[in-house]
């Protein structure tokens, strides 16, 4: 059974291009803040960056471009390439506004200063530049996420693939609105006396929760795409796989019988909203890898153009089944916190990265080197594990989290030693992350080499 979604050569692709296009983007600045964002908390090469306040505002941008521009860009080139003609002028303005929003999110460390707040999920900069960007892209996504709602074309038949990916995105366009309205529910909720961290990290929680459901139903349509087109058997039928994406869903409509029954401001709200994270969010995830697991043990070896796609899956599944388990290791408010989004993250990184590299003939463009594609997944994904294993190391000796310099109490073995194959994996990941952007350059630079897929 093939899972794959056609794609049509009209408007939708072109804006599915721009999508990917600004997700890239957002990949190289994030890249290059996340340079000076591992050196500055790097055993020895920190006391070169001593300017804490700097690493604050790096790790603002850096995951605001990373996690938040990146993932709902690529979700904008799936939700684009699963649409009908319709409301083509809406998509073209939520990009437009988007992209705004991401440049001056960019440009904002440079236009003044301003305090880092790193609220969860979406940190900011308390300046008026940055916050701008912000409802700019705010904006956009509204904009996308009511154009992937009102054109939504037929599932089609319940026996076909395209039909289970298709039913995918659109629940995780149905989680992306619930995200929406959750973010407008806190917002004329917050209390007005509130300023600075807690406001925003009222602001964001709810709302950022269900933000994370919406990642991972796209991952999980990366997945099975990507696990269909690199050759591994997939005896999961399509009907199965929409009962999936429909677990993945349920969950989330619980949204609205929270806010409705506790404030934002109370204990029973924040608690509610991580137990429906923690416990909700493995409902689609765990039964879907199992499928593919037993798929990818008896496939054969993927040739040509599919063994980067088969490396970017594996290393997906890998990064981001470690981040779950991390997350009953968590104990306190050190770093073994970042060390299981992490590995969430990355695990959804890696999935998008490896679908960029099928769709970009796709969408006209050269098909990439297969010896660096193939080796780019490994460095990133290897890289970050590394990277988190150093902070699960350090986590257990007790280093705090969104702390750099001397704040990190440097001062044993063990605590050196985690800190160090952080920033070790880090770099490493750092390099996978350029490698990525450089495969994709070349594919969509005109006037370079044809490579052979086959190479």
């Amino acid at each position: 059974m093939e899972f794959s979604l056609p794609i049509s050569d009209d408007g939708r692709r072109q804006l599915a291009t721009g999508w990917l296009m600004l997700g890239l983007v957002s990949l190289l600045g994030s890249g290059i803040f996340s340079v000076l964002l591992v050196l500055a908390r790097t055993p020895y090469v920190q006391n070169f960056f001593p300017w804490v306040d700097f690493f604050h505002t790096a790790l603002v941008v850096h995951v605001d471009l990373s996690v938040l521009v990146w993932f709902l860009a690529f979700g904008g080139a799936l939700w684009s390439l699963n649409s009908t003609p319709r409301f083509l002028g809406a998509g073209r303005l939520a990009l437009l506004l988007a992209a705004s929003g991401t440049l001056a999110i960019a440009a904002a460390p440079f236009s003044g200063a301003g305090e880092a707040l790193m609220s969860n999920y979406i940190p900011v900069l308390q300046q008026t530049w940055f916050l701008t960007g912000l409802l700019l892209f705010a904006a956009g996504f509204a904009a996308l996420t009511l154009r992937a709602m009102g054109a939504i074309p037929p599932v089609g038949q319940w026996m076909e693939g395209a039909a289970a990916l298709r039913f995918g995105l659109n629940t995780a366009a149905v989680s992306a609105m619930l995200a929406l309205i959750a973010f407008a529910w806190s917002y004329f909720t917050v209390p007005e006396f509130l300023h600075g961290k807690p406001y925003y990290e009222l602001l964001f929680w709810g709302g950022g929760h269900v933000l994370q459901f919406t990642y991972t139903l796209l991952m999980l349509v990366a997945w099975l795409w990507l696990a269909s087109v690199s050759g591994a058997p997939l005896t999961l039928s399509p009907r199965v796989a929409l009962i999936f994406f429909g677990f993945g869903l349920v969950t989330i409509f619980f949204t609205p019988i929270i806010y409705y029954s506790y404030p934002v401001t109370s204990v029973e709200h924040i608690k509610l909203f991580t137990w429906l994270m923690r416990y909700g969010g493995s409902l689609a995830a765990l039964p879907l890898s199992l499928a593919l697991l037993h798929g990818l043990w008896h496939a054969g070896k993927a040739t040509g153009s599919g063994q980067p796609l088969r490396a970017a899956l594996i290393a997906s599944m890998i990064l981001f089944g470690a981040g779950g388990a991390i997350g009953f290791l968590i104990s306190g408010t050190n770093v073994t916190i970042p060390a299981h989004y992490h590995g969430n993250i990355v695990g959804v990184t890696l999935a998008f990265m490896g679908l960029t590299y099928h769709l970009l003939p796709q969408l006209g463009f050269r098909a990439p080197e297969v010896k660096l594609a193939r080796l780019q997944p490994w460095l990133y994904g290897g890289g970050q594990l590394l990277h988190v294993l150093g902070l699960v190391i350090s986590g257990g000796y007790g280093v705090q989290r969104k702390v750099a310099g001397a704040a990190q109490a440097l001062d044993s073995v063990g605590r050196v030693t985690g800190m160090g194959l952080m920033g070790a994996g880090g770099l490493i990941s750092i390099a996978g992350g350029f490698l990525f952007i450089y495969v994709c350059y070349r594919a969509m630079w005109p006037g370079t080499r044809v490579a052979s897929r086959d190479t």
